[in-house]
This record gives C-alpha cells, structure tokens and sequence, in this order.
C-alpha cells in the first residue's frame, strides 16, 4: 500500500529546497566577506588619491 502524503507539506518543502538552493547560489556568485569589500574600498580610495596627486594645476 502507498504511504499518504499531504500535497501542502510536500509542496511547501519542494518551494523551501528550491528557494535555498537559489540562495546558496546567489552566495557564491555575489556574496563576498567583510574583509574583501573593504580590501576593494581602500583600494579603491588609493587609487583616486594617487590620480588626484598626478594632477597638473592649471
């Protein structure tokens, strides 16, 4: 005989598994640690000083 299965509950898992595995990937494609985000801004910044610094006056 077949185990009942309530089609909600099976449905609501089904979306829940669907939704985490779309975040998941959208971790390893966009997320990027505290430390890289601020790597990239003071990089960032140096690099805008250091072209502020080669400008001529007029």
């Amino acid at each position: 005989m077949a185990e009942i299965v309530n089609l909600n509950r099976f449905r609501k898992t089904k979306s829940r598994a669907e939704k985490k595995a779309q975040a998941d990937s959208n971790a390893v494609k966009f997320g990027r640690s505290k430390a890289e985000k601020q790597q990239e801004s003071s990089s960032i910044e140096k690099r805008d000083r250091n072209l502020d610094g080669h400008k001529l006056d007029e």
